[in-house]
């Protein structure tokens, strides 16, 4: 009998909920009221971090920055402060290391209040093959891209759960959701963030706890300085995107409470791709469309950012705030 009513239940909500996507493609869903929330945005001092920044600066919030650049974060805030934001706190924070994650959000709680909404940008890329990447530069890949979120999700999520009240963003990438050739540890480290977003998410569901949403956010590679010497084989159907574009994107799901975002929308069909083809088709799919390819231009060397210099003491890999 429970099979039964679970099967019903399941081919009516199914419906429901198809019926519902659709109205939401048709109909522009209302975006929530976030005057008065505390905004915390990782990786704040440039990129889309600091262009999501600016898009809150409008809607009446307190924003929180983090960042290992205390340059950058100083500019982001005065820029943020001339779009109208009044209450702009920022904090020298290096999101990978465990303890100055804990002290600085005791920090922002005691000085400015419970977060409650959380966005998780910060990111590094190395930019080199596998076999080619220190074993030192793939351990950093990981705690800043996967690590950072465990921490700042133990810090913040709490306040949220006690309130039944809050919003966690993880700014992932296209490339934790399909692999790409030359970039294996950004990839892991992508893969790994989305399964830890998606598998909170299901528990707060499970525990009840509906008011706090999750928001989690694939975009294709960004225009930021993060992936000079990138290419795409098709710039038509997975163009390099505006970061002004991802940055406003992004903050419109937040207030729409969309759970995925992928950009471009194609990625919705190269996804569908993956999980339908057998392994050498997709390959070959992949292929043609440029993500299986070789993703670094020979001709056009990496850059590094100054931050790297200042904070990490590391040469050899990029340290931004996008994906």
């Amino acid at each position: 009998m429970n099979f039964l009513l679970e099967t019903l239940q399941l081919i009516v909500l199914s419906v429901y909920y198809n019926v519902e996507a659709i109205i939401k493609c048709i109909i522009p869903t209302k975006k929530k009221d976030v005057t008065g929330e505390i905004v915390l945005i990782t990786g704040a001092g440039s990129g889309i971090g600091r262009l999501m920044a600016l898009e809150f600066a409008r809607l009446d919030v307190a924003l929180v920055l983090w960042d290992i650049s205390q340059e950058g974060m100083k500019e982001t805030a005065r820029l943020t402060k001339e779009k109208g934001a009044s209450r702009v706190h920022y904090y020298l924070c290096d999101c990978s290391d465990k303890s100055e994650v804990y002290r600085v959000a005791k920090q922002v709680k005691r000085e400015v209040g419970d977060v409650s909404i959380l966005i998780n940008n910060a990111g590094i890329v190395t930019g080199k093959k596998f076999m080619d990447a220190p074993d030192s530069l793939i351990e950093k890949t990981l705690e800043v891209n996967t690590m950072s979120h465990f921490w700042t999700y133990k810090a913040f999520l709490p306040a949220m759960v006690d309130n039944n009240h809050g919003h966690l963003v993880c700014i992932s990438s296209s490339a934790g959701l399909i692999g790409v050739n030359g970039l294996a540890d950004y990839c892991a480290s992508k893969f790994a963030a989305i399964g830890f977003a998606e598998s909170v998410a299901l528990e707060l569901l499970a525990t009840g706890k509906d008011g706090v949403k999750t928001t989690i956010v694939c975009p294709y590679f960004i225009n930021t300085g993060m992936f000079d010497g990138c290419s795409t084989k098709w710039p038509t159907l997975l163009p390099i995107l505006d970061p002004v574009y991802v940055a406003k994107n992004v903050v419109n799901a937040i207030l729409t409470e969309q759970s995925y975002l992928l950009l471009p929308r194609s990625m919705n069909l190269l996804m569908a791709l993956k999980s339908s083809l057998e392994w050498k088709r997709a390959a070959l799919w992949g292929r043609y469309i440029g993500p299986y390819k070789s993703f670094w231009s020979p001709k056009i060397p990496l850059k590094h950012s100054a931050c790297e210099k200042n904070v990490f003491k590391i040469t050899s890999f990029k340290v931004k705030s996008v994906h």
